[in-house]
């Protein structure tokens, strides 16, 4: 398909303003960096609590948010997290709530806040007694122990001990860690009608059960952020190393700079909507997906123009590069406006958990592919004159090339 019949666009003419675009673009973004003291990193950096909920039926993800929200936990996340592999994880949340201080007071505070939330909105109207889906089974024992619904008196001894790891076996293992009635622990070796009524009158029922809570400190937030710093320099240079085999140094200098300005422009657009959009770990696996998209269409040009060097021996290297650009063009707007069509469509639809995730793809996408002709091709071009047009180019055939080729032409006919 063909979007437009052979185009005879001069992009390297251009230069000077695609240079001016970039140049804008890094020093809006530089502005609100230095505005916004840095990038607003997401939990996942920073620290913070996290709590995996097992609902009884499936969570109201916008409920618990509001909840988070109105119980003061404004930067919050909450995802499924639910396994194909499990099928008893399909109603599970993950909570994550972004710490307010670095001390273990604050950590525990913040968890206590996320239950807080949920018992108010998710938990049963007899809040005042503990909730039987979260109970350990030693309060259970003492618990059984002070009822005796089983009338042993002092002969009790582990009896009671047992009959609560049973219990719990049966709260965890048959019902999935959630019990919506008390009856469905009838069927549990030494239950009976006595120790069902203590049950209903000691306990209640929440309609959720936490499975797990634990922090992310402050020191494990700022070792993610290295090792995604290192992630993406690891990238640039692995591909830098490849271009650079494939084509020549320049070329892979240049893709390899393209690539770089596309990923500073992506993170500028992050600080200029600081209180929108947060860097997460789901944030830098799309920058690295920019990072081989626009690589890839950079590779795409480069190759055009390393053949257009063979054919085209008398051209200048700009001529060639126009001619290259152009006749990839169809195939740039066709990949490049299929996929921006995809993501913009995940940023409008996607919701919230995938917002930052969208909004990084929306801009990487339009932004990788603009690069590609007008910061990694110019790159070569100006190399290429700096250096008196030694490099990049193919070289001019002679006399006796020219009379070689026409007598093997003669000789094809």
């Amino acid at each position: 398909m063909e979007f437009f019949h052979q185009p005879n666009i001069n992009w390297m003419n251009k230069t000077k303003y695609f240079v001016a675009l970039s140049v804008t673009l890094l020093l809006i973004g530089g502005i609100a960096w230095v505005r916004h003291g840095g990038l607003h990193y997401g939990i996942d950096f920073k620290g913070g609590t996290l709590v995996i909920v097992r609902f009884s039926s499936a969570p109201p993800i916008g409920k618990i948010r509001s909840a988070l929200d109105s119980a003061g936990l404004k930067n919050n996340e909450v995802t499924s997290s639910s396994d194909i592999s499990n099928p008893n994880s399909k109603n599970d949340v993950m909570i994550r709530v972004e710490q307010g201080g670095q001390g273990e007071d604050t950590l525990e505070a913040a968890k206590s806040t996320i239950l807080a939330a949920l018992q108010k909105d998710f938990g049963s109207p007899t809040s005042s007694k503990p909730d039987f889906n979260s109970v350990a089974t030693p309060d259970l024992a003492n618990f059984l122990t002070q009822q005796d619904p089983l009338a042993l008196h002092t002969s009790a001894g582990d009896r009671y001990t047992q009959l609560a790891q049973s219990l719990i076996s049966a709260r965890d293992k048959d019902h999935a860690g959630i019990v919506t009635n008390f009856d469905q622990l009838s069927n549990v070796s030494g239950a009976n009608a006595a120790l069902i009524s203590d049950l209903k009158s000691g306990y209640s029922l929440n309609s959720f059960s936490v499975l797990n809570a634990q922090v992310v400190g402050p020191t494990v937030g700022a070792q993610l952020r290295r090792q995604a710093l290192f992630a993406t320099l690891y990238a640039l240079a692995g591909m830098l190393v490849y271009v650079a085999f494939r084509f020549e140094w320049i070329y892979g200098a240049a893709a390899v700079i393209a690539v770089f300005h596309d990923v500073l422009i992506t993170l500028g657009f992050f600080c200029l909507f600081y209180n929108k959009f947060e860097i997460s770990l789901t944030v830098i696996a799309a920058l690295l997906t920019l990072v081989g998209y626009s690589m890839n269409d950079t590779i795409v040009i480069f190759d055009r123009v390393r053949e257009n060097l063979r054919l085209m021996r008398r051209e200048s290297l700009t001529e060639i590069i126009n001619r290259s650009i152009n006749q990839t063009l169809s195939r740039t707007i066709l990949t490049s406006g299929l996929t921006f069509l995809t993501v913009f469509l995940l940023f409008v639809f996607g919701g919230q958990v995938l917002r930052s995730f969208s909004f990084a793809m929306v801009v990487g996408v339009v932004v990788g592919t603009y690069s590609s002709f007008g910061i990694a091709a110019p790159i070569v071009l100006l190399w290429n004159k700096w250096r008196g047009g030694r490099v990049a180019t193919a070289p001019v055939p002679s006399s006796a090339d020219k009379r070689a080729e026409k007598r093997l032409a003669a000789a094809r006919r």
